[in-house]
């Protein structure tokens, strides 16, 4: 009887032993489990920061374009009239006649000239900022995504472990 008493206290103490153990694994697994939490929002509010900065972006440029087809249109309108006065080429043997000498035609031409460069290099500024941009998101969500299967795979790992 005193033999059985022993072995149900030996037991009761490795139970007691087994469920603390098991207790500390878990708040270790949730103390990963929060770090995680905390690391995916931070980088979702990173992204979500970055979008909103490209969102804005992309109105911009969307207002840019929406004022420059405006202009285009009023350049349109004035090339119709001018169409009705004569021919495009006429229009513009015009305005070349309207200048006096042709220092003044070679000034209009490198004004013409330096402004055509000007835009061409403002694009190209545009288009590599963008590229970028895109380059830069999709790394950041390729590390966060990595981050987070890492942290998952050791969670997963912890819980697999022996006691």
């Amino acid at each position: 009887m005193a033999e059985n008493t022993n072995q149900t206290i030996t037991l009761t103490q490795e139970w007691l032993t087994e469920i603390q153990t098991l207790k500390e694994q878990m708040a270790g697994l949730q103390s990963d489990r929060d770090a995680a939490w905390e690391s995916a929002q931070k980088w979702r509010q990173l992204y979500n920061t970055e979008a909103e900065q490209r969102r804005t972006d992309a109105q911009l440029a969307q207002q840019a374009i929406a004022s420059l087809k405006a202009d285009l249109h009023k350049l349109s309108c004035l090339e119709m009239e001018t169409l009705t006065a004569g021919t495009p080429v006429t229009a513009i043997q015009q305005e070349i006649e309207q200048l006096k000498s042709v220092e003044e035609l070679q000034a209009k031409l490198i004004a013409v000239i330096k402004e055509r460069d000007r835009l061409l290099q403002a694009l190209k500024t545009e288009q590599d900022n963008h590229a970028q941009t895109r380059n830069s998101l999709t790394t950041a969500l390729g590390d966060a995504i990595d981050s987070l299967t890492r942290e998952r795979a050791k969670g997963e790992k912890k819980s697999q472990s022996p006691a």
